[in-house]
């Protein structure tokens, strides 16, 4: 009995620390009213590791890294579309990054291009990016060389995930969700977006659920 009040109090603290790291926008039911598909941008990360590396390996190692995370949230998504849970269709990441390659657009240039202009690109109507901060390379895994009590109090920092959608044709921000990496946060990229988007499932704005519950109060 213990542990179960234990479990509901972490659970409990940890969603709604959740959603206090989430914004909307208040106009995100104006601006994607006519949203049908989205597309899941590689994340930019900024790599910061210990040891001998140079600056190239770095920049290698970073674009892996967000490559890992687009490819993760493809996977999440798509196990998710399947049980019908979403209103929206999200781009194949490789046909998105083909498209990218067949622009001349790079991991290395995307940074200065509008969200607008992606989206006319790819032809979506919105946009899935993010940002990487990271101490550890997360594709590799999150050291697993800890007592229970780091465990339990999410000691370890590990850096940072900020994931947002953006409006195609008003380029403006509509949701951003952002969470600390720690050995809480699951053990390597594709458990980290699984635990991360779970968390936030009742706040991601094209679940099915909250769009009934949108309509309901509006009417």
């Amino acid at each position: 009995m213990k542990n179960k009040i234990l479990f509901l109090i972490l659970f409990i603290g940890i969603t709604s620390n959740a959603q206090k790291n989430i914004y909307e926008s208040k106009n995100f039911d104006d601006l994607s009213q006519e949203h049908k598909i989205l597309a899941v941008l590689p994340f930019l990360t900024n790599l910061d590791l210990k040891g001998s590396i140079t600056k190239k390996e770095m920049k290698e190692l970073e674009e892996k890294e967000g490559y890992a995370v687009q490819n993760a949230l493809e996977t999440y998504f798509s196990q998710r579309k399947r049980k019908k849970k979403f209103s929206v269709e999200f781009q194949n990441t490789k046909n998105t990054n083909a498209i990218l390659f067949q622009n001349a657009i790079t991991y290395k240039n995307i940074d200065v291009y509008t969200v607008k202009q992606l989206c006319e690109v790819l032809k979506v109507d919105g946009i899935i990016s993010g940002n990487l901060d990271l101490n550890i390379l997360l594709s590799k895994g999150i050291p697993t060389a800890s007592n229970f009590l780091d465990y339990f109090l999410g000691d370890s920092n590990y850096g940072r995930i900020g994931l947002k959608i953006s409006d195609g044709i008003s380029g403006k921000l509509l949701w951003k969700y952002e969470k600390k990496i720690n050995k809480k946060s699951g053990k390597n990229t594709n458990d980290l977006i699984d635990r991360m988007m779970k968390l936030a499932t009742r706040k991601f704005p094209y679940d099915r659920e909250k769009k009934k519950e949108r309509n309901k109060a509006r009417s």
